[in-house]
């Protein structure tokens, strides 16, 4: 059977910066080490005067089709997945393919065009929906492109503040790919859930405890769901797990939560039993309290131990590269971890054809889903080809008077009664350039 997965992929910071233990933490007043440590975050990236969704999300594609040498007529599917869309009808992938059009020979005219939303797991799903179109064979010999882009605000105050980011993923989905190979094999949570929502407006509201409790239930029923199809999961089956990652803090969790798991009855255990005992089992208690109370002091315990440590360090928290210099990206964040592991295999230099990634999405509301990927023949060159260190470098560092006016000026509803000077020089990329007469978003290239 042919190989469908991600042939290329790019990325697009906002070219903002706010730097958190040494700009955000004094004006909290909190210590930088509750955010650098305890969030696991070092910068933030936000969008400039003249980006949003759209421009981050077309500079991306257009980085993409340029270096793979594509024209419109090669593409057959554009889907974009958000949620910081501010349309309730257009979806943005009709902005983006549009924008495209400014620049390329051609037109996307025949090509199917749509936007997912289902929090930030919607990213893994728009993939899913165009390897499944390549799988059914409608395709027609085109490839599809997904991107997933978001402007990641919330209300200021607000206790998710400091974990805000901005930027785009764009990954060309194709037949015999060169970056990675997805599995049939998926396994999915999901329940109805109030953790995370954004009724009718801009910014979320969310119960912080509330969903992070979801986020690990969600994440465990996918385990066990994917290992209901693919077997039951080893620990050197996988070279890495990238996860969802809304703040590195929050996958320290998740990785302790699925670890435990997947070491239950094997030897891995055993080899823990003399040093922090065997993991509880619920029918050696007499309640469900007594059960729960005992499960948090072994993972507290786990935590600590040698075993673990190293296979944290090992396969999850090289995923966490880039996150703790952006930030928060929604519907990009898994993907965004997927190539931070793939920027350390190629790091260490290592012979990594042919070797298995399990990468955890998930969104609130809530789902979350686990599949395995291949890395293929060609991922070194695609990874060595992004230039997301240099857009990193180039970042303005904002002030913090400066960051409260990039937030007014994003504000979709805020209505400014004075003009924002941009912060930076756009260059051989597509801008925002204000509105239209029914109040749609203009854009152009800017040479």
């Amino acid at each position: 059977m042919t190989a469908v997965g991600i042939d290329a992929i790019e990325i697009r910071s906002g070219k903002l910066k706010l730097d958190l233990p040494n700009t955000f933490a004094p004006q909290k007043g909190d210590d930088p080490e509750k955010y650098t440590k305890g969030l696991g975050l070092t910068n933030s990236s936000f969008p400039d005067v003249y980006e949003d969704i759209v421009t981050m999300g077309a500079n991306a594609a257009k980085r993409l089709m340029d270096r793979k040498g594509l024209e419109p007529d090669d593409i057959g599917r554009i889907d974009v997945a958000t949620e910081s869309a501010f349309d309730h009808s257009k979806p943005v992938s009709t902005y983006i393919a549009g924008c495209l059009e400014k620049v390329y020979d051609g037109d996307f005219v025949h090509a199917n065009k749509g936007e997912r939303k289902f929090a930030c797991v919607a990213g893994t799903q728009a993939v899913d929906d165009a390897y499944n179109w390549i799988r059914a064979g409608r395709n027609r010999g085109r490839a599809a492109i997904v991107v997933a882009t978001d402007t990641a605000l919330y209300a200021r105050g607000d206790p998710g503040e400091a974990t805000q980011g901005a930027g785009a993923v764009a990954m060309l989905i194709d037949e015999e790919p060169s970056l990675v190979e997805l599995s049939n094999d998926q396994g999915y949570g999901s329940k109805d859930e109030t953790d995370f929502l954004k009724p009718n407006q801009q910014f979320p509201s969310v119960d912080g405890k509330r969903s992070m409790q979801v986020y690990l239930s969600r994440m465990r029923e996918a385990l066990e769901d994917y290992e209901s199809v693919a077997g039951d999961i080893e620990l050197d089956d996988f070279a890495y797990a990238p996860f969802h990652t809304p703040f590195p803090g929050m996958v320290r969790k998740a990785a302790l939560l699925a670890y435990r798991h997947v070491i239950r009855d094997t030897e891995y255990e055993d080899d823990l039993a003399g040093e922090i005992g065997r993991q509880p089992r619920e029918h050696e208690y007499d309640d469900r309290e007594a059960y729960e109370a005992a499960i948090r002091e072994y993972m507290d315990e786990l935590k600590t131990t040698e075993q673990y440590r190293t296979w944290y360090d090992d396969a999850v928290e090289p995923t966490l590269g880039l996150s703790r210099e952006v930030g928060n990206w929604y519907t990009s964040s898994v993907h965004v971890a997927r190539v931070s592991a793939l920027r350390d295999a190629l790091e260490r230099d290592r012979d990594f054809v042919g070797e298995t990634l399990l990468v955890a999405s998930y969104g609130s509301g809530a789902q979350a889903e686990i599949h395995a990927e291949t890395v293929r023949a060609g991922w070194r060159s695609e990874i060595d080809a992004l230039d997301i260190d240099d857009q990193l470098e180039s970042r303005y560092d904002l002030t913090w008077e400066e960051y409260e006016d990039v937030h007014d000026i994003h504000e979709y509803d805020k209505d400014l009664d004075r003009e924002i000077e941009e912060f930076t020089a756009p260059e051989g990329e597509f801008v925002f350039t204000g509105w239209g007469r029914m109040n749609e978003r203009k854009y152009e290239y800017v040479e």
